[in-house]
């Protein structure tokens, strides 16, 4: 830096200097963001799919039955995190497979479930299903006091299954579509509403609040990385099979996903016996005496890769 001699005056910075030595960390923040932005742009728009010809009716119907407009990007993210499942996650969860004996590791996902209560019970009001909300009540109430704090299922063997309700699922009921299929690193499979999901679950989850009150958002980040290492360990051998028995092991994972949700949706009906309820239930009069049952077994996990 030049020195001033005595009494000589220091010349004035103009205002483009002043803007900037006052606010340098914005600037480079909105470049940043600018440069982030444009990549974003062009990753996105080299990444969608030639549309197929339309004379061609079985490669059209192919490609709408897939609902992947993105798909050249969406196999570059699978890709990525396919890479990192083999280098982090798969190995961490050979060791925790390994290392926790069976009723551990069952009591480990009976906890996190547990945990999940909150969110199920409010998406189990939110669709109507009061009487899937009065399980999940009892289910909480049980499994935490006689269960030990959830690690152990005590409500399952009282014939109280757990089930699985999410934002993603209520806006399906209320007939939001799912939009196109995604693929975003660390993430995972899901869709614009999937996505939209996830947040209001994490909203309406009390942890996200109780770990902001006390400083503790750890925890959060914790359980998130205990629940994709608990969920891999249990599919270890199943995602080992299905990528040596797939001949697009991409288009395999899309489809067991879009598979799952739309079963998650329909809580375990097949479309046809969903199609059936809704007629059933207009058809029965207001004082209706006709039995309906088209309750179907609901898988129990889903298989993830790199979530």
């Amino acid at each position: 830096m030049e020195r001033l001699s005595k009494g000589q005056a220091r010349p004035r910075a103009n205002c483009r200097q002043k803007v900037d030595r006052m606010m340098p960390h914005k600037t480079s923040r909105f470049r940043v963001s600018l440069i982030a932005a444009t990549l974003g742009l062009s990753v996105l728009a080299s990444g969608c799919a030639t549309k197929p010809d339309p004379s061609d009716t079985a490669a059209v119907q192919a490609y709408e039955e897939a609902n992947d407009p993105l798909e050249p990007m969406n196999r570059y993210f699978f890709e990525v995190n396919n890479f990192l499942d083999e280098v982090l996650l798969k190995p961490f969860a050979g060791w925790y497979h390994v290392a926790l004996p069976d009723p551990a590791e069952d009591g480990v996902r009976n906890f996190l479930r547990n945990l999940k209560s909150p969110v199920i019970l409010a998406n189990d009001l939110f669709q109507g299903e009061f009487s899937r909300a009065g399980t999940t009540v009892a289910r909480f109430f049980i499994n935490s006091t006689i269960g030990v704090g959830g690690f152990i299922d005590v409500a399952s063997m009282m014939d109280l299954k757990y089930h699985e309700e999410d934002f993603g699922q209520t806006l399906a009921v209320y007939g939001a579509g799912e939009g196109p299929y995604l693929h975003l690193p660390i993430i995972g499979s899901g869709n614009p509403r999937d996505y939209s999901g996830r947040i209001v679950d994490y909203a309406l989850d009390p942890l996200t609040w109780v770990g902001y009150a006390y400083n503790v958002s750890e925890i959060n980040t914790a359980r998130a990385g205990l629940e994709a290492v608990d969920t891999r360990a249990r599919n270890l051998e199943a995602i080992d099979e299905l990528k040596k028995g797939s001949v697009d092991f991409y288009a395999t994972v899309r489809s067991l996903y879009r598979q799952h949700r739309n079963d998650l949706i329909r809580n375990g009906e097949s479309e046809q016996q969903a199609s059936q309820q809704i007629i059933t239930d207009e058809m029965i009069p207001e004082d209706g005496d006709v039995p309906v049952d088209f309750k179907a077994a609901q898988p129990e996990d889903q298989v993830t890769v790199a979530e």
